[in-house]
């Protein structure tokens, strides 16, 4: 390569390269061919910059699964500058920083300075391997700075204008290009003196100091300014030292050199003290004036110097010492020939070193699989073609032929990589089977055509997978527990067996998410417990899961159904939904109509949740449907004989032991408006009272008086005149609400008077009455009973008084058009019903007392019928506040 520099493992690629494009190769491998990615990037970069993504730039879909992994297989001195990233493939710069001038020091502008990795792309199924060239570009990082601090440059006084002298400690600037020395000027010229600078075929720039002015030694025999080296960075970076002009006598003859430029190759293997080169300078002068001497300029580094040796005499270069060649392969010498006071002639002679193979061959091992001291382990799981190790042979000539193979049995192959000489990949060619065989021992052979043989020795141990998940041996367990039982009971020990080896085939029991906190099981041994007491009418049924998990990586594991069934207890009394019940119901209500349902309910199940109802009070006149609980009346209720009754309903389930509850049901009869008022005063229609004929207006003659046996509205009674006979319209009055029946005019004449007066309700939906015959005899004395008592059965007619108060009010039932003839037989059923009702009425007080001191004697079991004072009082007020509504 010419005008370039290689440091050792850039020569090494370039070999390896060189041996690719021209050689063939013996077979063909699985994978494909390798691949190259070039970066570009400035020198000086901070530390956790980005360089590139591997995965991104060739086009690889980072979402499969498994996910790619991306390693460096060998620590080199390259990757000490960046760092991978194993999941992206990502280059960044590490916290080592960058420097071109440090990592390439011998590369020549238009070279370039490179960093070469190899990349495994990963796990074995996406096996690539890539080659990454990072470029490292120059920056204007570094200052001109000449290799002394104090130049000297002596110059004959007789020098003529215009002559030039080089400046040969010139600055060195490590940037290359327009970064490097672009200039030099002075910083004081003292009239006589300038500065030019010229380029070198190699692209260097010396300066040269060119006397513009005649020189005097004698006026002045030294000249001391400071000469700055400028580079072309933006802004520009100044180097300076010190120059010192000194004005010499010279001869008029300097030694020149026959060759300026020599070019030398050897061999990386060249023996110490080989001749490289001779040069030649001479000087056409004589004596001391022509005697030259050789020497290495100051820009010829000290290692340089002592690997070369130089003869100052006879200007001979010979090889001081062996070259390595992983240092450089390019050397630069600048050999000056100097004469007594003349300027030096420069001469280059530029060596290239030729790296060849040194040494026995070698086979170089790079480990894709684990690797520890020399064992290589791959899991039983990996797919045929996983890649393991990869091989290279090293020192061996460009023109031989490397035979490479494997001894030893086992499912594994050992071929060439694609495109790379010398190059081979080891990998499966069957599944392994860590049951079948769990260890290999492995000899990769490598055999060139001159016989050489050389021998690795490998040994691949098989891990063992946790390819097995546990397997119940139930996958559904069905338990039967009774509820109330005591915490942590005992329900079924669950078990799973693992086939796996090791922590692989240890079992470890959970509950699934859908298990409710009550359960519980022991992790090891799979017991299965209820932690708290059960209740069935809480839940009956409990369904979840159980998980056996192993303790591999990734764990396996599998599931099995567990049904939890709770079985009944007689452990609960039958509810009903109210503790009291009322029912409001019409009075003549039909008999065995349905009053109401009471509804009760018991959590238990089968014959502990079967109810049967009964009443315990009241049942000669109620009734109870067990089966819908449905409360009806054996006969017609009248509310005028009783009002209200209290029940007492017992609730019992089929349970062992036998569980019960009571409820208190109460009946109320709504009033119906089923009694016409009965008119208790006048006792009968031909009844009478003297009234005197000087009696005054305003003055209360008598009164109606009359009961209703119902209530509320249906007992509000209003008094009305409906007809008269005898005296003027008007002349009497009756106060509705009282019945009181007042004078208004004065009587006119002695006499009978009549009114019909009509005793009304104010019951809906129909109001009803009744009449009674009002009789007034005016008179000062009764002489002649018997009279009154004809005029009284007399038919005659009663004239019809004016429109009542209450008409449009309260609706008027049907009513008699004429007086009803008072006869005695009449009179005689009046009073015998009469009698016969108070009869009546004090046997059924006299029962209703008898049945109360016999309710007094019972048990405390039987509740009674009746009602006390208190809760008479009570219902009194609800029914009166009934009948207001």
């Amino acid at each position: 390569m010419p005008g370039k520099l290689l440091n050792k493992r850039g020569g090494l690629w370039g070999l390896f390269f060189l041996l690719l494009y021209n050689s063939p190769l013996p077979c063909q491998a699985t994978f494909s061919q390798a691949k190259e990615v070039v970066y570009r990037i400035k020198e000086g970069l901070p530390w956790e910059t980005f360089i590139g993504a591997i995965g991104v730039d060739l086009k690889l879909d980072l979402t499969v699964d498994p996910p790619y992994l991306f390693s460096l297989p060998q620590k080199t001195s390259s990757e000490e500058y960046v760092t991978l990233n194993s999941s992206t493939g990502e280059f960044f710069t590490s916290p080592k920083e960058i420097d071109r001038e440090t990592l390439c020091p011998h590369y020549l502008e238009g070279q370039p300075c490179v960093l070469s990795l190899d990349v495994f792309v990963l796990p074995q199924q996406y096996f690539q391997l890539v080659k990454v060239k990072i470029i490292i570009e120059d920056v204007n990082d570094n200052r001109p700075k000449f290799p002394v601090d104090e130049i000297f440059i002596s110059v004959p006084e007789n020098t003529q204008i215009n002559t030039r002298f080089a400046v040969e400690q010139s600055a060195v600037d490590p940037d290359l290009g327009s970064f490097g020395v672009q200039t030099y000027w002075l910083v004081n010229d003292f009239g006589v003196f300038t500065l030019d600078v010229e380029e070198n075929d190699g692209g260097e720039l010396t300066p040269f100091l060119i006397v513009t002015d005649a020189l005097d030694r004698e006026t002045q025999a030294e000249y001391i300014t400071d000469i700055i080296a400028e580079d072309g960075g933006t802004p520009p970076l100044l180097g300076a030292a010190t120059l010192k002009i000194l004005i010499m006598d010279v001869n008029d003859n300097c030694p020149k050199f026959r060759e300026t430029h020599i070019n030398v190759t050897l061999h990386g293997n060249t023996t110490k003290g080989v001749l490289l080169a001779r040069l030649h300078a001479f000087d056409p002068d004589l004596g001391d004036n022509a005697q030259i001497s050789y020497a290495y300029s100051d820009r010829v580094p000290r290692d340089t110097r002592s690997l070369f040796h130089l003869d100052r005499i006879t200007g001979a270069i010979k090889l001081a010492r062996n070259i390595d060649t992983s240092t450089a392969l390019f050397y630069k010498l600048t050999v000056l020939a100097n004469g007594p006071g003349c300027i030096p002639a420069v001469a280059t002679v530029t060596v290239r070193v030729i790296q060849i193979a040194t040494g026995p061959p070698a086979l170089i091992p790079r480990y894709i699989a684990p690797e520890k001291d020399g064992v290589l382990t791959i899991k039983e799981s990996e797919p045929v073609f996983s890649p393991i190790a990869f091989f290279t042979v090293k020192n061996i000539d460009i023109n031989q032929k490397v035979e490479c193979f494997l001894e030893g049995n086992g499912p594994f192959k050992l071929g060439p990589y694609q495109l790379l000489k010398h190059e081979f990949l080891l990998e499966t060619s069957e599944p392994l089977d860590y049951e079948k065989e769990r260890n290999y021992d492995l000899i990769v052979v490598a055999k060139n055509n001159q016989g050489v043989v050389i021998k690795t020795f490998l040994k691949v141990e098989v891990l063992d997978e946790n390819d097995n998940a546990p397997v119940f041996r139930q996958s559904l367990v069905e338990v039967s527990i009774e509820e109330n039982n005591p915490p942590n009971v005992y329900l079924a020990q669950l078990q799973a067996t693992d086939q796996d080896s090791g922590n692989r085939g240890e079992v470890m029991y959970l509950l699934g998410g859908d298990a409710p906190g009550v359960f519980a099981v022991d992790h090891a041994s799979g017991v299965l417990t209820v932690t708290t007491s059960l209740d069935r009418e809480e839940k009956e049924t409990y369904r979840f899961i159980v998980r056996a998990v192993d303790k591999g990586t990734p764990r396996m594991e599998s599931i099995a159904t567990v049904v939890v069934t709770v079985q009944d207890r007689n452990d609960n009394s039958p509810r009903f939904i109210n503790k009291d019940f009322t029912f409001f119901v019409p009075e003549n209500f039909p008999g065995y109509g349905e009053i109401g349902v009471l509804s009760v309910m018991d959590p238990d199940a089968g014959e502990n949740g079967w109810v049967a109802l009964s009443i315990l009070n009241g049942s000669d006149v109620f009734m109870i449907d067990t089966g819908r609980g449905t409360l009806r009346a054996k006969t017609t209720l009248d509310r005028e004989q009783q009002g209200t009754y209290l029940l007492w309903v017992e609730a019992v389930d089929g349970g062992d032991p036998v569980q019960s509850c009571v409820a208190m049901v109460t009946v109320l009869l709504l009033d119906v408006n089923d009694n016409p008022p009965i008119v208790l005063f006048p006792q009968s229609n031909q009844s009478y009272m003297l009234v005197l004929p000087n009696t005054l207006p305003g003055t209360s003659i008598t009164e109606v008086y009359a009961v209703d046996k119902d209530t509320g509205m249906n007992a509000v009674i209003a008094y009305s005149i409906i007809k008269r006979k005898g005296g003027e319209s008007g002349s009497f009055a009756i106060d509705p609400e009282t019945g009181n029946i007042t004078l208004k005019r004065e009587l006119s004449g002695r006499g009978l008077y009549s009114l019909l007066v009509k005793v009304s309700d104010h019951g809906q939906p129909e109001p009803l009455y009744s009449t009674v015959m009002v009789n007034f005899f005016v008179n000062e004395t009764v002489s002649n009973e018997s009279y009154i008592l004809s005029l009284l059965t007399r038919e005659a007619e009663i004239e019809i008084e004016e429109r009542p108060w209450y008409i449009g009010q309260v609706r008027e039932g049907p009513e008699r058009h004429g007086l009803f003839p008072c006869k005695s037989a009449l009179i005689a059923l009046s009073v015998t019903c009469l009698s016969l009702f108070i009869a009546v009425a004090a046997l059924t007080s006299y029962i209703c007392c008898q049945r109360r001191k016999k309710h007094k004697k019972r048990s405390e079991m039987e509740i009674p019928l009746n009602m006390k004072n208190e809760s008479m009082q009570v219902m009194n007020r609800k029914l009166r506040q009934i009948s207001n509504i």
